[in-house]
């Protein structure tokens, strides 16, 4: 009998293929958003009554969002993802893709997703993004980019993250990459002011960081543990004291617009 071939998966699928696996590393590890984000975002949309966070993770936006939304429904394609999800009383978590939300018509002042558009089908993302939302209501898509840091850490960084790893990254990180510029984005387009995440990290936090980049785990399955531990060795001599705090920079880009 003939084997029958399996089609590509959806992006709904690789999604949870990178992340549902990783979901409680990123509740612990991933770095948390700058107010000034949540601020720009509430300042430019036409009310602050209801948030609609597409892809919300483990729910590091959305909590954040809850501080000037009266309510914010934050949906994920992952259950794992959302049964780590941070609670809060003004954040309802559903599991959901973002293609369909199913939230009421016009209801949203706001459709968001951060660091995680790259993975949608953007056509029916953004149909989706033009039902919910109200009049005049704000898409966006929030990402940010790789790490900044002082050398010699930011060298060791630089070599794991392109020249050990990078043959292991998913097509879709190039969006990321780019700042979402190449992504098509069907709405009336504004410029957001220049925003970033700042952090203060040790060795064990940014080492756990590092963990929960798909790329190390396809790595890991394709070449086992001996590059990623040579890697830890690396950072850690670039690092010295693992205790000691060092600035870490993740530039944000956005793509932000009025239906």
């Amino acid at each position: 009998m003939a084997c029958r071939s399996r089609r590509p998966p959806s992006g709904r699928e690789r999604l949870q293929d990178h992340f549902s696996a990783a979901s409680a590393d990123y509740a612990v590890y991933r770095p948390t958003y700058p107010s000034a984000l949540v601020d720009f975002l509430a300042e430019v949309s036409p009310a602050t009554e209801l948030a609609l966070d597409c892809g919300c993770g483990n729910g590091q936006l959305s909590v954040l969002l809850a501080a000037r939304f009266t309510r914010v429904i934050a949906t994920d394609a992952s259950a794992k993802q959302i049964a780590s999800a941070q609670p809060h009383p003004s954040v309802e978590y559903r599991v959901a893709p973002a293609e369909a939300s199913g939230m009421p018509d016009g209801s949203a002042d706001l459709v968001v997703a951060a660091q995680a558009a790259h993975w949608f089908d953007l056509p029916a993302f953004y149909a989706e993004a033009r039902r919910v939302a109200c009049e005049h209501g704000v898409v966006a898509l929030v990402t940010y980019g790789v790490i900044e840091m002082e050398e010699p850490v930011h060298a060791v960084l630089r070599h794991f993250y392109r020249e050990v790893v990078g043959p292991y990254w998913p097509a879709e990180r190039r969006h990321v990459e780019d700042g979402y510029r190449s992504l098509d984005f069907p709405f009336e387009e504004f410029a957001p002011p220049p925003l970033a995440i700042e952090v203060a990290w040790s060795f064990p936090e940014l080492a756990g960081y590092v963990e929960t980049w798909s790329a190390v785990r396809a790595a890991e399955k394709a070449l086992g543990r001996e590059p990623i531990e040579r890697f830890r060795r690396e950072l850690a001599e670039a690092w010295g004291d693992p205790q000691l705090r060092r600035s870490v920079q993740f530039p944000l880009s956005l793509r932000v617009g009025r239906v």
